[in-house]
Formats: structure tokens, sequence, C-alpha cells
């Protein structure tokens, strides 16, 4: 009985000491920055250039989304994406030579399109779901493991003092004579007979 009650708290321990050294696993960093350009305009028709800049962690594909504010907009035609509308949304996706984005890494798209009534420009991009503000925002998730609640400390205000040297006997020894040695933090010194 004592014997399985010391197993389990030795692995209680072990789980806890594991859970505590092994790093927290988040979502890949999400951010992006959009230029919209009216290129040319015309009576009924437009051209317009989008610059896609991603500026959070690698992507491999992608799909950017917008809404036209007037529902007169509509695309015609479009280039390097795959373009789609349903309504005023709008929804381009990207060709597999074109969807590997690197941190600061952009691609341009762009579009012709009809208009009736007024041409405004698009108010919000999201790219792969996420709000593209011009900066890198939080996570897309939340981490695997839960934080812990409670009063937030605060650490010390001077870093902490280095260890004085450790001295140890060994217990083996080199002829009759035992080894005794310091060591620091960081190697092992002065060993002597």
């Amino acid at each position: 009985m004592r014997r399985s009650a010391a197993l389990l708290t030795a692995g209680a321990v072990a789980a806890a000491l594991t859970a505590a050294v092994l790093p927290h696993a988040f979502a890949a960093a999400t951010g992006c920055r959009v230029d919209y350009t009216v290129v040319s305009q015309w009576q009924g028709g437009f051209q317009g250039d989008v610059k896609i800049t991603n500026l959070g962690d690698p992507i491999t594909s992608w799909s950017l989304g917008f809404d036209f504010a007037n529902t007169g907009q509509r695309i015609t035609q479009g280039w390097n994406a795959t373009w789609s509308q349903s309504g005023t949304r709008v929804t381009a996706a990207s060709y597999s030579w074109n969807g590997n984005l690197a941190t600061n890494g952009a691609t341009s798209i762009g579009f012709t399109g009809s208009w009736s009534g007024a041409n405004p420009v698009p108010a919000s991009f999201a790219l792969n779901g996420t709000t593209c503000t011009g900066a890198v925002g939080p996570t897309t998730g939340a981490p695997t493991t839960s934080p812990t609640t409670g009063t937030p400390t605060t650490g010390p205000t001077t870093p902490p003092r280095r260890p004085a040297p450790h001295r140890w006997r060994s217990t083996a020894s080199s002829g009759s004579a035992a080894s005794t040695c310091a060591t620091s933090s960081t190697a092992r010194s002065s060993c002597a007979a």
C-alpha cells in the first residue's frame, strides 16, 4: 500500500514537472495589409488593383474577402486569383503558384468591374478570415494549456545572484585518494586528486 502511494506521488510529481518544463503551443501569428487601388475608372466600369502583404507567419494558400459598399458594384473579370462574388461579398482565392506568402511577402491581384450609382472603395479586407489592419495581431488560437488564474505577481527588481561554486566529493577514486572538484553553474573546474 505504501509502495503504491509512493509510486502514485512520484508519477504526479513527474507529470507536474513535465507540464512546467514543456513550452506552451500557440497558433500562428496573423496580420496583413491590403492596398486597394482604382487604377482607372470610366462611366459604368473600372479596373482595381489589390496588393496583399502577409505580416504574420508564412502561409501556403490564401483567400481574400471584402464587401463592396454599393450593390451596383460587380466583378466582371479578374486575374492572379480565382474571383467570385455573391451579392456585395467578393472573394479572391490564391492559385497554387502564388499561394505561398512568407512573412512580409506580397502578391498583387486585379480585376475589372462594373458599377452604377457610385464606386466607393471597400472599407475592410480579411485574409484567411483575419481582418487586415496593417499590423500583426494576437495569435488566432488559445494556448493548448490553460493559464493559471490568481493574483499576478511581480518578479524581483534585481537579477538573482549567481550561486557560489559547489564542492562535491566523488565516490569513485583514483588509487586510494578521492577526487575533490569545485563546480560552477556553467562548467567544472579545478579538479585535484
